[in-house]
């Protein structure tokens, strides 16, 4: 047996959060869970990535409206899949993209930009 949350959130909501989100914060995750308790290994990879190296930072749970979330990034980056990373306003990547960043030595700058 499975469990499938029902959302309370229209697509219009989840798009207001989700700009709004992107808006107001430097450096913000949208990931299934939050930082207490992430929900998928790719959101605590992720999760995990960025507070290496930033202190300051907002994440979104977005397991309470996924299909809803899901459409509304995919108008920011072009992707379905979660977790996705934005620094000032421009997405970065989910949880492979920062691992790779990370091996180049690159992610510390990308996430200060």
């Amino acid at each position: 047996m499975t469990f499938q949350p029902e959302s309370d959130l229209t697509e219009d909501e989840a798009r207001e959060r989700v700009d709004s989100a992107i808006e107001d914060n430097e450096v913000v995750l949208f990931m299934k869970g939050n930082e207490l308790m992430p929900q998928c290994g790719y959101s605590q990879k992720a999760l995990e990535l960025v507070q290496s190296h930033r202190d300051d930072y907002e994440t979104v749970d977005v397991l309470d409206a996924l299909a809803e979330y899901r459409t509304a990034l995919e108008d920011h980056s072009g992707w379905e899949t979660i977790p996705q990373t934005f620094v000032n306003g421009e997405f970065v990547g989910g949880s492979d993209v920062l691992a790779e960043l990370e091996e180049r030595g690159e992610l510390a700058d990308e996430l200060s930009a």
